[in-house]
Protein backbone atom coordinates (compact mmCIF):
# COMPACT_ATOMS: atom_id res chain seq x y z
CA UNK A 1 0.00 0.00 0.00
CA UNK A 2 1.32 3.64 -0.62
CA UNK A 3 0.04 6.03 1.98
CA UNK A 4 0.28 8.57 -0.28
CA UNK A 5 -2.11 8.33 -2.26
CA UNK A 6 -4.64 8.69 0.68
CA UNK A 7 -7.20 11.71 -0.58
CA UNK A 8 -5.69 11.76 -3.85
CA UNK A 9 -8.02 12.08 -6.68
CA UNK A 10 -7.84 9.82 -9.47
CA UNK A 11 -9.39 9.82 -12.50
CA UNK A 12 -9.88 6.67 -14.76
CA UNK A 13 -11.52 6.64 -18.29
CA UNK A 14 -13.18 3.43 -19.29
CA UNK A 15 -13.62 2.13 -15.93
CA UNK A 16 -16.86 0.03 -15.54
CA UNK A 17 -15.39 -3.21 -16.27
CA UNK A 18 -11.96 -5.24 -16.60
CA UNK A 19 -8.64 -3.10 -16.14
CA UNK A 20 -10.01 -0.11 -15.31
CA UNK A 21 -12.41 -1.75 -12.90
CA UNK A 22 -9.63 -3.18 -10.90
CA UNK A 23 -7.82 -0.03 -11.27
CA UNK A 24 -10.94 1.94 -9.29
CA UNK A 25 -11.28 -0.72 -6.89
CA UNK A 26 -7.33 -0.83 -6.05
CA UNK A 27 -7.07 3.07 -5.56
CA UNK A 28 -9.95 2.82 -3.85
CA UNK A 29 -8.14 0.71 -1.00
CA UNK A 30 -5.45 3.55 -1.52
CA UNK A 31 -8.02 5.21 0.03
CA UNK A 32 -7.82 7.85 -2.92
CA UNK A 33 -10.95 9.51 -4.17
CA UNK A 34 -12.56 7.47 -7.16
CA UNK A 35 -13.71 9.14 -10.28
CA UNK A 36 -14.89 6.47 -13.03
CA UNK A 37 -15.53 7.36 -16.46
CA UNK A 38 -17.91 5.13 -18.73
CA UNK A 39 -18.87 5.49 -22.55
CA UNK A 40 -22.70 4.32 -22.02
CA UNK A 41 -25.04 3.10 -18.91
CA UNK A 42 -25.34 -0.15 -18.64
CA UNK A 43 -25.27 -0.70 -14.97
CA UNK A 44 -21.67 -2.07 -15.04
CA UNK A 45 -20.74 1.31 -13.31
CA UNK A 46 -22.50 1.15 -11.21
CA UNK A 47 -21.77 -2.24 -9.45
CA UNK A 48 -18.31 -0.48 -9.53
CA UNK A 49 -19.51 1.99 -7.20
CA UNK A 50 -21.62 0.06 -5.08
CA UNK A 51 -18.39 -1.93 -4.38
CA UNK A 52 -16.34 0.65 -3.46
CA UNK A 53 -18.93 2.52 -1.65
CA UNK A 54 -19.22 -0.53 0.56
CA UNK A 55 -15.36 -0.56 1.14
CA UNK A 56 -16.27 2.78 2.92
CA UNK A 57 -14.58 5.02 -0.15
CA UNK A 58 -14.90 7.77 -1.89
CA UNK A 59 -16.59 7.79 -5.18
CA UNK A 60 -18.25 8.97 -8.18
CA UNK A 61 -19.07 8.17 -11.65
CA UNK A 62 -19.56 10.11 -15.08
CA UNK A 63 -20.58 9.98 -18.28
CA UNK A 64 -18.55 10.71 -21.46
CA UNK A 65 -17.14 9.57 -24.67
CA UNK A 66 -13.56 10.06 -24.76
CA UNK A 67 -13.58 10.73 -28.38
CA UNK A 68 -15.41 13.71 -27.97
CA UNK A 69 -13.42 17.33 -26.58
CA UNK A 70 -16.23 18.50 -24.83
CA UNK A 71 -17.19 15.39 -22.98
CA UNK A 72 -13.23 14.89 -21.71
CA UNK A 73 -13.68 18.31 -20.72
CA UNK A 74 -16.90 17.59 -18.70
CA UNK A 75 -14.69 14.40 -17.59
CA UNK A 76 -12.20 16.37 -15.84
CA UNK A 77 -14.75 19.41 -14.10
CA UNK A 78 -16.67 16.80 -12.88
CA UNK A 79 -13.70 14.95 -11.00
CA UNK A 80 -12.63 18.75 -9.89
CA UNK A 81 -16.02 20.08 -8.97
CA UNK A 82 -16.61 16.66 -6.93
CA UNK A 83 -13.39 16.22 -4.75
CA UNK A 84 -11.63 19.52 -5.48
CA UNK A 85 -8.87 18.32 -7.85
CA UNK A 86 -7.10 16.14 -10.28
CA UNK A 87 -3.77 14.31 -9.00
CA UNK A 88 -3.59 11.27 -11.14
CA UNK A 89 -5.51 10.45 -14.61
CA UNK A 90 -5.71 7.28 -16.30
CA UNK A 91 -6.25 6.73 -19.94
CA UNK A 92 -7.76 3.90 -19.80
CA UNK A 93 -10.56 3.25 -22.50
CA UNK A 94 -9.99 1.48 -25.19
CA UNK A 95 -11.54 -0.65 -27.86
CA UNK A 96 -10.24 -2.67 -30.15
CA UNK A 97 -11.20 -5.23 -33.59
CA UNK A 98 -9.95 -7.78 -35.69
CA UNK A 99 -10.08 -7.08 -39.16
CA UNK A 100 -8.19 -8.28 -42.13
CA UNK A 101 -5.95 -5.21 -42.92
CA UNK A 102 -7.24 -5.65 -46.45
CA UNK A 103 -10.63 -5.13 -45.14
CA UNK A 104 -10.29 -2.79 -43.02
CA UNK A 105 -12.97 0.12 -43.24
CA UNK A 106 -11.38 3.91 -42.77
CA UNK A 107 -14.25 4.12 -39.89
CA UNK A 108 -13.08 1.12 -38.47
CA UNK A 109 -10.15 2.59 -38.49
CA UNK A 110 -10.85 6.21 -37.35
CA UNK A 111 -13.10 4.60 -33.96
CA UNK A 112 -10.38 2.49 -32.70
CA UNK A 113 -7.56 5.37 -33.51
CA UNK A 114 -9.94 8.18 -31.65
CA UNK A 115 -10.79 5.98 -28.93
CA UNK A 116 -7.14 4.41 -27.89
CA UNK A 117 -4.94 7.21 -29.24
CA UNK A 118 -6.78 10.51 -29.61
CA UNK A 119 -9.24 10.15 -26.87
CA UNK A 120 -5.73 9.49 -24.85
CA UNK A 121 -4.35 12.99 -25.55
CA UNK A 122 -7.50 14.53 -24.66
CA UNK A 123 -7.13 13.23 -21.64
CA UNK A 124 -3.76 13.53 -21.07
CA UNK A 125 -3.99 17.21 -22.35
CA UNK A 126 -7.04 18.60 -20.07
CA UNK A 127 -5.27 16.78 -16.88
CA UNK A 128 -2.05 18.59 -17.99
CA UNK A 129 -3.66 21.99 -18.13
CA UNK A 130 -5.64 21.80 -15.00
CA UNK A 131 -2.18 20.63 -13.09
CA UNK A 132 -0.59 23.35 -14.29
CA UNK A 133 -2.76 26.14 -13.68
CA UNK A 134 -2.81 24.61 -9.96
CA UNK A 135 0.64 23.85 -9.36
CA UNK A 136 0.20 20.06 -9.39
CA UNK A 137 3.12 17.82 -9.20
CA UNK A 138 0.74 15.13 -11.11
CA UNK A 139 0.91 11.58 -12.62
CA UNK A 140 -0.88 10.72 -15.87
CA UNK A 141 -0.94 6.76 -16.76
CA UNK A 142 -1.76 5.88 -20.42
CA UNK A 143 -2.81 2.52 -21.15
CA UNK A 144 -0.84 0.96 -23.91
CA UNK A 145 -0.54 -2.68 -24.73
CA UNK A 146 2.69 -5.20 -25.70
CA UNK A 147 1.12 -4.41 -29.37
CA UNK A 148 3.32 -0.98 -29.51
CA UNK A 149 6.02 -3.24 -29.61
CA UNK A 150 4.45 -6.65 -31.18
CA UNK A 151 3.27 -6.57 -34.64
CA UNK A 152 -0.48 -7.85 -34.65
CA UNK A 153 -1.61 -9.42 -37.94
CA UNK A 154 -5.71 -8.24 -38.52
CA UNK A 155 -5.28 -5.48 -35.73
CA UNK A 156 -3.28 -2.92 -37.19
CA UNK A 157 -5.71 -0.07 -36.62
CA UNK A 158 -4.99 -1.40 -32.37
CA UNK A 159 -1.48 -1.42 -32.79
CA UNK A 160 -0.58 2.01 -34.39
CA UNK A 161 -2.82 3.28 -31.80
CA UNK A 162 -0.91 1.73 -29.32
CA UNK A 163 2.26 2.79 -30.48
CA UNK A 164 1.36 6.53 -30.66
CA UNK A 165 0.31 6.19 -26.99
CA UNK A 166 3.89 5.00 -26.73
CA UNK A 167 5.23 8.08 -28.15
CA UNK A 168 3.09 10.47 -27.11
CA UNK A 169 3.64 9.46 -23.72
CA UNK A 170 7.72 9.97 -23.88
CA UNK A 171 6.97 13.44 -25.52
CA UNK A 172 4.77 14.33 -22.91
CA UNK A 173 6.73 13.19 -20.37
CA UNK A 174 9.95 15.24 -21.67
CA UNK A 175 8.20 18.19 -22.17
CA UNK A 176 6.46 18.46 -18.65
CA UNK A 177 9.00 17.39 -16.75
CA UNK A 178 10.61 20.50 -15.50
CA UNK A 179 7.34 21.19 -14.31
CA UNK A 180 7.04 17.99 -12.48
CA UNK A 181 4.01 15.91 -13.98
CA UNK A 182 5.19 12.71 -14.75
CA UNK A 183 3.41 10.90 -17.62
CA UNK A 184 4.10 7.29 -17.84
CA UNK A 185 2.95 4.39 -20.08
CA UNK A 186 1.73 0.74 -19.24
CA UNK A 187 1.61 -2.13 -21.44
CA UNK A 188 -0.13 -5.02 -20.58
CA UNK A 189 0.36 -8.60 -22.07
CA UNK A 190 -2.67 -11.13 -22.44
CA UNK A 191 -4.90 -10.57 -19.46
CA UNK A 192 -8.18 -12.04 -18.30
CA UNK A 193 -10.71 -9.38 -19.01
CA UNK A 194 -14.58 -9.16 -20.66
CA UNK A 195 -12.91 -8.54 -23.48
CA UNK A 196 -11.17 -11.83 -24.01
CA UNK A 197 -13.13 -13.31 -21.92
CA UNK A 198 -14.62 -15.90 -25.32
CA UNK A 199 -11.47 -16.62 -26.51
CA UNK A 200 -10.14 -17.79 -23.34
CA UNK A 201 -13.08 -20.17 -22.81
CA UNK A 202 -11.34 -22.11 -25.87
CA UNK A 203 -9.15 -24.31 -24.06
CA UNK A 204 -6.89 -24.53 -27.58
CA UNK A 205 -7.25 -20.86 -27.79
CA UNK A 206 -5.84 -19.74 -24.40
CA UNK A 207 -3.19 -22.65 -24.74
CA UNK A 208 -2.14 -20.48 -27.70
CA UNK A 209 -2.04 -17.45 -26.27
CA UNK A 210 -0.23 -19.09 -23.21
CA UNK A 211 2.41 -20.76 -24.94
CA UNK A 212 3.38 -16.90 -25.59
CA UNK A 213 3.55 -15.87 -21.96
CA UNK A 214 7.07 -17.08 -20.54
CA UNK A 215 5.54 -16.77 -16.74
CA UNK A 216 3.12 -19.09 -18.08
CA UNK A 217 -0.32 -17.79 -17.26
CA UNK A 218 -2.84 -15.66 -18.13
CA UNK A 219 -2.54 -12.38 -16.40
CA UNK A 220 -5.25 -10.81 -13.94
CA UNK A 221 -6.33 -7.44 -13.99
CA UNK A 222 -5.24 -6.82 -10.19
CA UNK A 223 -1.98 -7.20 -11.53
CA UNK A 224 -2.19 -4.03 -13.74
CA UNK A 225 -4.03 -1.83 -11.27
CA UNK A 226 -1.05 -2.89 -8.60
CA UNK A 227 1.50 -1.58 -11.72
CA UNK A 228 -0.85 1.95 -11.78
CA UNK A 229 -0.98 2.23 -8.14
CA UNK A 230 2.81 2.35 -7.80
CA UNK A 231 3.14 4.47 -10.94
CA UNK A 232 0.82 6.83 -9.80
CA UNK A 233 2.73 7.06 -6.11
CA UNK A 234 5.79 8.72 -4.47
CA UNK A 235 7.47 5.56 -4.72
CA UNK A 236 7.93 6.19 -8.65
CA UNK A 237 8.91 10.01 -7.94
CA UNK A 238 11.80 9.39 -10.56
CA UNK A 239 10.42 7.47 -12.61
CA UNK A 240 8.98 9.60 -15.69
CA UNK A 241 8.40 8.33 -19.71
CA UNK A 242 8.37 4.76 -19.41
CA UNK A 243 6.54 1.92 -20.61
CA UNK A 244 6.28 -0.34 -17.79
CA UNK A 245 5.09 -3.74 -19.56
CA UNK A 246 2.82 -6.27 -17.15
CA UNK A 247 2.93 -9.14 -19.38
CA UNK A 248 4.46 -12.33 -18.40
CA UNK A 249 7.93 -11.95 -20.44
CA UNK A 250 5.52 -12.01 -23.66
CA UNK A 251 7.84 -9.22 -25.64
CA UNK A 252 10.83 -11.04 -24.50
CA UNK A 253 11.00 -13.27 -27.59
CA UNK A 254 9.23 -16.32 -25.87
CA UNK A 255 10.04 -18.35 -29.04
CA UNK A 256 13.81 -18.68 -27.70
CA UNK A 257 13.04 -19.18 -23.98
CA UNK A 258 14.71 -22.50 -24.34
CA UNK A 259 17.64 -21.58 -25.75
CA UNK A 260 16.66 -22.20 -29.66
CA UNK A 261 17.67 -19.64 -32.20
Amino acid sequence: MYQDLEGKVVLITGAATGIGKAMAIRFAEEKAKVVINFHSEDQKEEAVVKEIKEMGGEVTKVQGDVTREDDVKKIVSHAVNTFGSLDVMINNAGIENEVPSEDLSLDDWNKVISTNLTGSFLGCREAINYMLDHNIKGSIINMSSVHQMIPWPHFVHYASSKGGIKLMTETLALEYAPKGIRVNNIGPGAIDTPINAEKFSDPELKKGVVDLIPMGYIGKPEEIAAAAAWLASSESSYVTGITLYADGGMTKYPGFQAGRG
